[in-house]
């Protein structure tokens, strides 16, 4: 079996998004794990407040006010904010869902490119964020 490699670069931003919240969904439930959380109700209610959409728009706003995002990673995310997918889901407005799609392409794209540490990096400051963000409540 050959196996293809994608071009990241070119790849439609919601299809970005797409990886980048499946990888993202992944490295939050093992963080939550890592915790001592292991009821399962519980590991649902804990993994929402980290893949939602306010969430993720939050964070992916705190990168933009801090300068995290490199030149690059900052037009991915564009990308993604600015991609028109059809569909919003109930719970969030049109703009949260947008930015949370941004930040979901960055992480897809860095996914895509192979690039583990600073995927890595991305995301524990994602993480980071969101558990002081819940210790401000």
């Amino acid at each position: 079996m050959t196996v293809k490699k994608i071009d990241a670069r070119q790849i439609n931003s919601l299809a970005l998004a797409y990886i980048g919240d499946a990888v993202y969904e992944i490295h939050v439930r093992n963080h939550i794990l890592l915790k001592g959380t292991v009821k399962p109700n519980q590991l649902h209610k804990e993994a929402t407040t980290f893949v939602s959409a306010k969430s993720q728009a939050r964070v992916i706003h705190y990168f933009l006010d801090n300068d995290i995002l490199t030149e690059e990673e900052l037009a991915v995310a564009k990308r993604g904010r600015n991609a028109k997918s059809g569909t919003v889901p109930k719970n969030t407005d049109v703009q949260t869902y947008r930015y949370s799609t941004g930040f979901e392409a960055v992480v897809g794209y860095l996914h895509l490119l192979e690039r583990h540490e600073r995927l890595q990096e991305i995301i524990n400051l994602s993480i980071n964020f969101v558990e002081k963000e819940k210790q401000k409540t």
